[in-house]
């Protein structure tokens, strides 16, 4: 009976989720590549896989889904972002028998060379300068009982402009729930998968360097005056995206050689209004191969004025020698005015 209320107030929240109202905050938070999702597999299925994530890539959507990892696992993902911005997230876990899963992840965004222009010289300097986004994951997740996981993150955060920069520390939380209800093949383990975390709670963060120190005229409509006064900007402090997500997952379809996942997160930011994201996934047994997968998803579904869309794509995971893998994965996002995004992964166990 306990059980059932807990997967009611689980519901309710879903709800709750969904419906609530909040004024918008667009443009009020930094560290905004944490934002962007890591991973084909889950950024092909509309980034719905808070409950569906069992893979590396959970440091990023739940923590919890690490401990479904059952041997050592490195993943490497390149994520070509807009006018030569790159994304890459590179990722791995141990398992310790025991104790639990360890993971380390790190998530880097280059926005590559830019020209240095000031007043005088708007069109530029001959001078170049760089501007870099870093977040570095430690991650713990164990399984407490059979249906039921938790992981936590621990993340630093940083970010550079030139000859600034600026950091903050923040961790993660999420909890992964197996029930047992909706099972269409009649066993628990394909159940209804229920997740929630919540993502980047930690200090603000405020930019410091020599660039924010310049010289000011503090009176330069007075003639004879000392022109280059050492002044300094006083830069705000600023909030991390928080995100708080929580979605469930059903297999309708479970077959000796196939397997249909869909799922559906609902997403509270602090910087956006709410949203929904769709997913599914269709998971076919190659005999002596592997597995071949087919996905497809949308999101930010009821987001105020979105640049996103649909989503879509492919991945091949390879067995060999047993349990051990290798996985090659491809996903497309549509992004409306800002393009289309390709991400491409590679994983393997050992």
């Amino acid at each position: 009976m306990l059980y059932v209320k807990q997967i009611i107030l689980i519901v309710l929240l879903f709800i709750s989720a969904t419906d609530a109202q909040m004024i918008n905050r667009y443009g009020t938070t930094t560290g905004n590549f944490l934002e962007i999702g890591v991973d084909s597999e889950g950024s092909s299925m509309g980034e719905a896989f808070v409950a569906v994530t069992n893979n590396i890539s959970s440091i990023y959507w739940n923590p919890a889904g690490l401990s479904s990892l059952k041997t050592p696992v490195l993943s490497f993902m390149s994520q070509p972002w807009l006018v030569g911005i790159d994304m890459t997230f590179t990722a791995g876990a141990l398992i310790i028998p025991g104790v639990g899963n360890i993971g380390f992840g790190l998530t880097q965004m280059n926005y590559g060379d830019m020209d240095v222009t000031t007043l005088e010289y708007q069109e530029g300097t001959g001078e170049k300068f760089t501007a870099s986004d870093m977040a570095a994951t430690l991650t713990f997740s164990r399984k407490i009982v059979s249906w039921f996981a938790f992981g936590s993150n621990l993340k630093y955060i940083r970010s550079n402009i030139w000859h600034s920069s600026a950091s903050a520390i923040a961790v993660d939380l999420g909890v992964l729930v197996n029930t047992k209800f909706f099972s269409f093949s009649g066993k628990e383990e394909d159940g209804m998968n229920i997740g929630m975390s919540i993502s980047n709670y930690g200090t603000r963060m405020k930019f410091d360097g020599i660039d924010i120190y310049q010289p000011v005229d503090i009176s330069e409509f007075e003639e004879g005056n000392y022109g280059d006064v050492a002044g300094q900007f006083r830069p705000s402090e600023w909030e991390l995206p928080l995100i708080f997500r929580i979605g469930v997952a059903l297999k309708p379809l479970v077959t000796s050689i196939s397997e249909l996942t869909v799922s559906a997160d609902a997403l509270h930011p602090n910087n956006n209004s709410e949203s929904i994201n769709l997913g599914a996934a269709l998971d076919n047994k190659i005999p002596g191969v592997g597995v071949f997968s087919v996905r497809g998803g949308m999101k930010a579904i009821y987001m105020d004025n979105p640049e996103y869309g649909y989503t879509a794509g492919l991945g091949l995971k390879m067995f060999y020698l047993g349990n051990k893998f290798i996985s090659i994965d491809y996903a497309y996002k549509a992004i409306g005015l800002l393009g289309n995004v390709h991400v491409y992964t590679l994983g393997f166990s050992f």
